[in-house]
């Protein structure tokens, strides 16, 4: 059984009574512990889909299941508890809060999560070593680098050990050696068993994934598995 599963998938935006669709009849499975990585130039409705299948909007018709169960028979509890600890995010703008330290940053999501208080430092701290920052536990984000802090948000990610990671152009504001880095971050949470979603429009990012999924004008143009893969063999600090 697919952990994600969509049928016939829309959404459409409405301003002044002005329909704009911007996903049509997108039908996939998504397995649990698959590395996908959805592609399409800007406008084709790749972060579109992102929001829906990670919970943060419901689409316009076509069907949504999760884990076996359709979206609209969860609740807003259910949605906002899967959201804090199923599912991590990671963004291009890394939405670190600027005036708090590494440690703290990826704390945050334990506060809205059922995990007990005792247990947050050893699993801010377990995530933070995994991302290889334990040595900037008490920077804040200003002394970081870009690549850096994208590793914090990926650290921020995993505190809560989501089955699930979306990463929306978690490259798009690094260099290539940056950049490199956090792939090979995210790859590694790929192979500890995680199911990685990624939204890119860079191809060598996308050549991480086991498979490629592209879309244009809100549909899926082509969704192809990969004959090889890009990895790094060593994560580099």
């Amino acid at each position: 059984m697919a952990l994600i599963e969509t049928r016939g998938l829309e959404k459409t935006y409405y301003t002044d009574e002005v329909a704009t669709p911007v996903l049509r009849d997108v039908s996939l499975d998504i397995k649990a512990g698959e590395f996908v990585a959805i592609m399409g130039p800007s406008g084709s409705g790749k972060s579109t889909l992102l929001h829906l299948l990670g919970f943060l909007d419901r689409p316009t018709a076509g069907h949504f299941r999760f884990d076996g169960k359709e979206m609209d028979d969860y609740s807003d509890d259910d949605l906002a508890k899967i959201r804090n600890e199923k599912i991590g995010f990671i963004f291009q703008s890394f939405n670190l809060l600027p005036r708090t330290t590494v440690l703290d940053n990826v704390k945050l999501p334990l506060y809205y999560s059922t995990f007990p208080e005792s247990s947050w430092q050893e699993r801010a701290l377990k995530a933070i070593e995994a991302v290889g920052l334990s040595h900037r536990l008490d920077h804040e984000p200003a002394k970081l680098s870009g690549g850096e802090k994208q590793r914090v948000a990926i650290a921020r990610a995993l505190v809560t050990d989501p089955a699930v990671i979306f990463a929306d152009e978690p490259t798009g504001n690094l260099d290539s050696q940056s950049g490199g880095q956090v792939m090979s971050a995210i790859e590694a949470l790929h192979d500890s068993g995680r199911t990685i979603i990624l939204i890119t429009h860079e191809t060598y990012t996308a050549e991480y994934a086991e498979r490629v999924i592209r879309l244009r004008d809100g549909a899926i143009e082509s969704d192809e598995r990969m004959t090889s893969r890009r990895r790094h063999d060593q994560f580099k600090k």
